[in-house]
């Protein structure tokens, strides 16, 4: 069975994409912790991070690195990286704005006009 973030990645569910290349996508967190809350994931399958192959690792990590930057530039906020790997069994790298009212288990509730404002505002185009 797909992972939701493979149905996301084959447009089976509809998203905010950020980003995308060759080998990774990303888009805006649906249950965020913060504004701009965005999940970087390989367009292959994996469960776990580090069972990645070195390419498509290495191609996380790169769209990982230039979206940060990206963000922390339009955004003007440090960005946060959090691996979990265990809410989806994908492998996913979580970029956060760093926001001072953050804490442990914060999920924000934001309407559909605030993530395509969010989306708008972030989306990179190499």
């Amino acid at each position: 069975m797909s992972s939701v973030f493979t149905k996301i990645i084959n447009g089976e569910i509809p998203c905010y994409k950020i980003y995308e290349d060759e080998k990774t996508m990303a888009f805006l967190d649906i249950n965020p912790e913060t504004k701009g809350h965005t999940l970087v994931v390989p367009k292959i399958e994996v469960d776990r991070i580090y069972d990645l192959e070195p390419e498509d690792f290495d191609a996380l990590m790169h769209t990982v690195k230039k979206l940060s930057s990206h963000m922390e530039k339009v955004l003007g906020k440090r960005i946060v990286w959090k691996v979990v790997g265990t809410d989806v069994p994908h492998a996913h790298v979580h970029l956060m704005p760093l926001d001072d009212t953050w804490h442990y288990g914060r999920e924000l509730h934001l309407e559909k006009s605030e993530f395509e404002e969010i989306q708008k505002t972030l989306e990179y185009h190499a």
